[in-house]
């Protein structure tokens, strides 16, 4: 299992394990995003329910980010399911106008066609 990154130790990127390095190192691992998001903006749900919604994730995989975001502080268990918790709301508050700005990128892109 990969060690979770933490602020102030070196992660991919950074030596110095800047907060926000820190931040894109566990989000950036595959499907982590994905399952904040996908909490974020549906609510609590169980293991079952969040991996049919993520669609193609793995059950292990799902495990892993479930308990790598959960001991970030991003998500927790409750009686009716996985939710993120207020910290791992105010981050996915804060992804939404990057995925906007992600959205302008490509309209961009394709506006400008091949190289």
């Amino acid at each position: 299992m990969a060690k979770l990154p933490k602020p102030g130790q070196p992660v991919r990127g950074s030596r110095s394990g800047a907060p926000i390095m820190a931040l894109f190192d566990l989000l950036g691992r595959r499907w982590a995003m994905g399952v904040l998001w996908t909490l974020s903006e549906g609510g609590a749900m169980t293991f079952r329910e969040l991996q049919d919604r993520c669609e193609t994730i793995s059950p292990s995989v799902l495990n892993q980010r479930l308990s790598e975001l959960k001991e970030a502080g991003f998500v927790t268990r409750s009686e009716r399911g996985y939710v993120p918790t207020p910290l791992g709301e105010r981050i996915y508050r804060h992804l939404v106008p990057l995925g906007a700005a992600a959205r302008d990128w490509s309209a961009a892109l394709d506006q400008r066609g091949p190289d």
